[in-house]
């Protein structure tokens, strides 16, 4: 396994393309409402996307799928987990969970990030689900700095949700970003046999996006061949940021 180093001229343009990335998705998730239909999201997205001078990259990627990916946004909503298509018939109503991933490339380098919105009045359980899908990321991106394993990430990811009462998706991971959406290594947010137990280095970029569930953690793909969905039909929860490992520790470039 090869993890890139970037360069300081690459983490520079990174922290430039995850600022405007974050200005982005400000404004997407501020266009939210009970009754916008998640097409009309999509179509934001990419105007912003494009106005930010990036490119949306989710929009036409394979990854082994039968088509490409079809938007510039991931709109998952309730018990759908991530990589939901954005449809006009798929609407967003008051109390869902909406989950949002974006992804741009901006002056040649790739930003990940996602969020969990509370659409209206969200019921107890599904507002505690979100927060603490938010507050793991936070807790396994303060274990990062040069010198750990990446298995600390992942133990306080999993440690956290897991004493809140729920779970964390085993079949979908982190990984690296940065020249590419998709770099080496994945990265479970959660101990695993099969994580590979590397040293954090000063320039490794990564995407790091716990997705929690209220009940199992399984999760099944549905009939469009993208959106993976919760197996039992309980809701899920997905925070995702780009990471930056510097001499000091961990940044966040998509912090908004």
């Amino acid at each position: 396994m090869k993890v890139l180093i970037k360069t300081s001229d690459e983490i520079k343009r990174l922290r430039e393309s995850g600022e405007r990335l974050a200005q982005v998705m400000e404004s997407v998730v501020a266009a939210v409402c009970p009754g916008i239909e998640t097409l009309a999201l999509d179509v934001l997205t990419e105007k912003l996307i494009r106005s930010a001078g990036g490119i949306p990259i989710f929009k036409g990627y394979n990854a082994g799928s039968e088509r490409p990916f079809p938007a510039s946004l991931c709109a998952s909503i309730n018990q759908e987990v991530v990589h939901g298509i954005p449809s006009a018939k798929k609407i967003v109503r008051d109390g869902d969970l909406l989950k949002l991933d974006i992804g741009m490339r901006f002056a040649g380098m790739v930003t990940d990030m996602a969020r969990t919105v509370r659409v209206g009045k969200v019921s107890p359980e599904a507002n505690i689900l979100a927060a603490v899908t938010e507050a793991s990321l936070q807790k396994g991106v303060a274990e990062l700095r040069p010198g750990v394993r990446i298995s600390r990430y992942a133990r306080a990811v999993q440690k956290f949700v897991e004493a809140q009462g729920f779970s964390v998706v085993r079949d979908l991971t982190s990984h690296g970003v940065g020249r590419e959406l998709h770099e080496a290594p994945q990265i479970p947010n959660y101990i695993s046999r099969d994580l590979t137990d590397f040293v954090i280095c000063a320039g490794m970029t990564f995407a790091l996006e716990p997705m929690v569930n209220m009940g199992t953690f399984s999760v099944k793909l549905a009939s469009d061949n993208w959106t993976f969905v919760t197996a039992d039909g309980k809701w899920s929860a997905h925070f995702e940021d780009t990471v930056v490992i510097t001499k000091d520790g961990a940044e966040v470039v998509t912090k908004c």
